[in-house]
């Protein structure tokens, strides 16, 4: 059994009330807890990605290009390839300051800007020597919106996201596509904007289309490769196309971010899905403390862990997504009031400093050179590096805390935020709908599903998983961070997501470089509740003094 490999794209954070009314609880107990490998723990200490040279299914038997293109193809008929190389320089690995600076000078407008990441999508991502199979579905009506919002244009008082084109995971629903999870079941599930989504137009952002992502966040289907969807296809890495893995779930919001489809991507998080491929695509990738994102609207695996977040090229962007997306929403039971205004994730971000910041490091993770290098820069920038040894701590019954929140959380999204002609409602009926037609709707099979469907905990049980899981994981960070007086933890990639996923705090990986293969790796920080701000500086910090990530060389 490899289940924990494939826990998936969202994550969680506890209020403090419910902190207090879990104290008194049964904690569970050995004989409750469900034997796991030392490989299965190897895999839940490092939720990790695999390197897949084969594939079963490489492009999409359920979706052309001309399905995602036939009605975006006329309205980008006057982009021209010179058009498209004029604005290259001005747009490729820009952050969004810059794209927005060059707007206000009259170089290009939020049209031309949206038509370029069209055009360079349709060059590059299906049906060719190139392709990436990141991007499932595009707004047919976002070339429009872009016109609207070059008349509506007033630089004094928009928000920084303003007119720029977003990629959104395809569990995240918006209006006028489906929201498909990847999965077949889903293809018709055309919704409502999820909270975040009305967040980010209500500050004038652009809603470019969907990403790929592996199916049902990469809690489905047991032994497929990181990046696979029956809708979308295998998601392919640029810095190495059926090489080097894409990392899960959020795989195609990572590619795109790395490939310049967009100024910014989405992702989202149960234990490792946006830490995974943000380092394994070479760009930025942040978790947020659970409650901080809204998930309403959001095809679940548990509404216990799972939180969105933003992937991006750059520190800034990131920042400037984060305070676009931030904000109570009434309807999530996890959602809390932040004061905090427009603006406070990027102001001040430039005179950041790690001067005198403590940072703890486990030792088992020194051997590796990347790292080691990154921790060169960190001290070169005033930080002060602590070697720690790991607090011996188990996750026990990870995987049932996935089985039983997705058992009830499905059914609770179709309720409430599904298209009502959908065919499905539970777990139970994706597996069933799948027998149907397996070689197109499963052709790796669905073990992680079936494994659902025949967990049979109830809901105490389910409580006293929780607090157990989320008293571990705190204790992780907790003891060495007090004994050492630690600003924050690092790690590499997506190997501690786990732990912060339980213990609900926010983490974030910046590129660190590449290895002699040439495999990305990003540099994490992980920090406790609340802390998204300190994360950010850090990591802008390291990001200006190292300068890693490289532009893929077949889409530079």
């Amino acid at each position: 059994m490899r289940y924990i490999l494939f826990l998936s794209i969202f994550l969680f954070v506890f209020s403090c009330k419910d902190n207090k009314s879990r104290e008194a609880r049964e904690p569970i107990s050995e004989s409750e807890t469900v034997e796991t490998t030392a490989e299965e723990q190897s895999d839940l200490d490092a939720i990790s990605t695999k390197d897949f040279t084969e594939f079963k299914v490489l492009d999409s038997k359920n979706l052309t290009k001309v399905d995602i293109w036939s009605e975006i193809n006329p309205q980008i008929e006057d982009f021209t390839e010179s058009d498209y190389n004029r604005l290259k320089p001005l747009i490729l690995e820009q952050d969004i300051p810059t794209l927005q600076k060059h707007i206000t000078e009259g170089k290009f407008n939020y049209e031309a800007l949206t038509k370029f990441y069209l055009y360079r999508i349709r060059k590059f991502d299906r049906e060719n020597s190139l392709s990436l199979n990141a991007v499932i579905s595009i707004n047919s009506n976002v070339i429009t919106q872009a016109k609207f919002l070059d008349e509506e244009h007033d630089a004094e008082s928009i928000h920084p996201i303003y007119g720029m084109p977003i990629l959104l995971k395809d569990n995240i629903n918006a209006s006028g596509m489906a929201t498909t999870a990847g999965a077949v079941a889903l293809k018709e599930n055309v919704t409502e904007d999820a909270f975040i989504v009305q967040r980010l137009k209500s500050k004038g952002a652009l809603i470019l289309g969907k990403a790929n992502l592996s199916e049902w966040a990469y809690f489905f289907c047991g032994e497929c490769p990181s990046g696979y969807s029956a809708i979308g296809g295998q998601t392919l890495n640029p810095y190495g196309r059926r090489i080097i893995d894409t990392g899960g779930s959020s795989s195609g919001s990572g590619v795109a971010a790395s490939a310049n489809f967009a100024a910014a991507t989405i992702g989202s998080e149960t234990a490792g899905s946006i830490l995974s491929p943000a380092s394994q695509n070479s760009v930025v990738g942040l978790k947020p403390t659970v409650g901080l994102v809204s998930r309403s609207g959001i095809v679940p695996i548990s509404s216990t862990l799972d939180t969105a977040g933003p992937i991006t090229r750059t520190v800034m962007d990131n920042a400037i997504v984060l305070d676009a997306i931030f904000g109570e929403d009434q309807s999530d039971s996890k959602s809390f009031m932040i004061m905090w205004e427009s603006g406070f994730y990027t102001k001040d971000l430039k005179n950041a400093s790690l001067q005198g910041k403590r940072f703890g490091v486990p030792k088992r993770i020194m051997e590796d050179t990347l790292f080691v290098k990154a921790l060169d820069v960190l001290k070169q920038q005033g930080a002060e590096i602590v070697e720690i040894e790991e607090q011996q701590i188990g996750l026990p019954n990870f995987i049932n805390l996935l089985n039983l929140d997705m058992k009830k959380d499905l059914p609770a999204y179709v309720d409430a935020h599904a298209n009502k002609n959908i065919p499905i409602r539970t777990v139970a009926d994706v597996i069933e709908f799948n027998l149907k037609d397996s070689i197109k709707t499963m052709p790796y099979g669905q073990s992680l599903f079936k494994g659902i469907v025949a967990d049979k905990g109830n809901a105490e049980y389910l409580t006293r998983i929780k607090d157990t899981l989320s008293r571990n994981g705190k204790q992780y960070f907790n003891l060495p961070m007090q004994k050492h007086n630690l600003d924050g933890f690092l790690s590499i990639n997506n190997r501690h997501a786990a732990f912060a996923a339980v213990a609900e705090y926010p983490a974030i990986t910046v590129p660190m470089g590449y290895t002699d293969k040439g495999v990305p790796k990003g540099l994490t920080f992980i920090a406790k509740r609340l802390q998204e701000k300190q994360l950010l500086e850090w990591a802008y910090v390291y990001e200006q003094a190292s300068k890693a990530r490289v532009v893929p060389k077949d889409y530079n």
